[in-house]
């Protein structure tokens, strides 16, 4: 299980948010007020999401520089970068290495069809599915 410690470090933490956050309900709060635009901004400089999933997953550029020019995401786009950030964290756990986490998150699997895990992240369920993979594979289960 992926702590909120693990996922408010991937996003910045205070330094990012201008929040002190330490656990999951200060998570659902910052997203409920809408995220600091700084934050997808640091998860690019951390290079675990490239700024085409960005557009991809999380909203595309016309509309984030339109957030960019208000600061701060909707709780919408909120949401789906906590979503990242957390699969990435639940990744990173499960293979114990910040580059295999990426490359099997950018890579199509079988047990989804051949969609990349990456690629499924722009709705809850897509990530449930990611999830539940990730638990079996922590789990040493066929994935």
């Amino acid at each position: 299980m992926i702590s909120a410690a693990q996922v408010i470090a991937l996003v910045g933490g205070e330094k990012t948010t201008g929040r002190t956050l330490s656990s999951d309900l200060d998570i659902a709060r910052l997203v409920r007020d809408g995220l600091p635009v700084d934050v997808i901004d640091h998860l690019l400089e951390l290079q675990v999401i490239s700024q085409a999933e960005v557009d991809r997953i999380v909203a595309p550029p016309k509309v984030l520089a339109e957030r960019r020019r208000k600061k701060c995401l909707t709780p919408e786009q909120s949401g789906r970068v906590i979503r990242i950030a957390r699969i990435i964290a639940d990744a990173m756990e499960t293979f114990r290495s910040r580059e295999k986490a990426l490359t099997w998150l950018r890579r199509p699997s079988k047990a989804l069809e051949d969609e990349a895990p990456l690629d499924l992240l722009d709705t809850e369920e897509g990530a449930r599915l990611v999830e539940h993979l990730l638990g079996r594979i922590a789990h040493g289960l066929a994935a």
